[in-house]
């Protein structure tokens, strides 16, 4: 509830109200990583809308994959992944969610994000 104070110094509160609040992810996403650029790592943050086999994996420019960070399935929520870039070489990489649900449905996302050493 609000309190509103006047200027004469007289207050009033207004009526409770209650407020329901759900986290829940409503879909699959994937966020921009931060720090980016990052030295030496970043952290990659993203959400299940349901169960799903889920890989993060990381790429260089040519598209060599440099890292795996997840490759396992996890359940509906929001998940934080770092990622320690202090034995890569600086420059650009790409990251790249894939979800596979059991019912088939697959989301997939690529973000970029850069080293600098």
């Amino acid at each position: 509830r609000l309190k509103q104070i006047d200027f004469d110094g007289t207050f009033t509160y207004s009526n409770e109200i209650e407020v329901e609040v759900d986290f829940t992810p409503k879909e699959f996403v994937l966020y921009q990583n931060y720090p980016n650029p990052f030295n030496p790592s970043t952290n990659i943050q993203y959400e299940l809308l349901a169960s799903a086999y889920v890989r993060l994996e990381v790429f260089n420019i040519i598209g060599e994959l440099v890292a795996l960070l997840v490759d396992q399935t996890q359940q509906l929520g929001s998940y934080n992944v770092t990622l320690d870039g202090s034995k890569l070489a600086s420059g650009v990489y790409f990251y790249r969610l894939t979800a596979q649900t059991n019912n088939g449905t697959t989301y997939s996302d690529t973000k970029k994000m850069t080293l600098t050493h």
